[in-house]
């Protein structure tokens, strides 16, 4: 590993954790160097726009060419280009939001997100990051890893959001047991209080490469009769997703079988 890349991607990390901004010193002492190894850094990210410097407070913030970057890798990003139209005819057969999510470390980030159709005003979520944990999209996501994966996402960090938020790694566990028999995964206000979320794996021809679902109030989404019916409607659209993704159809099976 290259150590001035290393360092740049930590001071990236750093400042994208605070929305205060950070100065020379506290960056220094995050990477544990000095003062003049991280100022030099962070004058090298600043010309190329990676971070940018409040003048008033000295203070550094992620610059601008973050948002360029991160604009061309959702337009590249095929999970992305193919769930489009997934997405929204699951929204108009549902009547609620749809949320296309990634996985990228211990977090799900949202690289897709289709409005409820008869909604009030909405708040377009993609690129919030959600530890894997708290959502449906990434229980939904984990339970179909290979197993030494499965459990070093376990073992790490567990974050809480909110006091529904599961903490236990036994009780995610036998949730992500469970997700992996019905083809779907749920969340009742772990992440934000009073919202649910109903995923299903997406798969290409490699294994899984991220999930699908619908996101909404809890008693709008974990009603009853229709939470089976958005539960099969959640599946189905995740098979045929993962299908034109060149998954093969025995590893899609499983995904029906409660429907069936």
């Amino acid at each position: 590993m290259v150590q001035s890349v290393a360092r740049a991607i930590e001071i990236l990390r750093a400042l994208a954790s605070t929305g205060r901004g950070a100065g020379v010193t506290e960056i220094a002492e995050r990477l544990g160097v000095a003062k003049p190894t991280a100022f030099a850094l962070l004058k090298t990210l600043e010309q190329g726009q990676l971070v940018s410097q409040d003048r008033a407070t000295g203070k550094y913030r992620l610059g601008p060419a973050l948002l360029e970057l991160g604009n061309a890798y959702l337009e590249t990003h095929e999970l992305r280009a193919r769930s489009v139209v997934w997405a929204d005819s699951l929204a108009t057969r549902a009547n609620e939001a749809v949320w296309v999510g990634v996985l990228s470390g211990d977090h799900v980030i949202v690289v897709h997100h289709a409005f409820r159709p008869e909604g009030a005003v909405q708040i377009l979520e993609v690129g919030a990051a959600l530890p894997w944990h708290t959502c449906a999209l990434g229980k939904a996501i984990v339970a179909h890893l290979p197993e030494p994966d499965r459990a070093e996402l376990l073992d790490g960090a567990l974050p809480v959001l909110t006091g529904e938020t599961l903490t236990s790694p036994d009780d995610l566990a036998a949730q992500l047991v469970g997700a992996a028999s019905v083809g779907y995964a749920l969340e009742a206000g772990e992440a934000a209080i009073g919202d649910a979320g109903i995923a299903a794996p997406v798969l290409d021809r490699d294994g899984v490469v991220g999930a699908i679902g619908l996101v909404g109030p809890i008693e709008r989404l974990l009603d009853g009769g229709r939470r089976d019916e958005y539960a099969v409607a959640v599946r189905e659209t995740a098979r045929l997703l993962s299908r034109e993704l060149g998954a093969a159809r025995p590893a899609l099976r499983r995904f029906v079988a409660e429907a069936s």
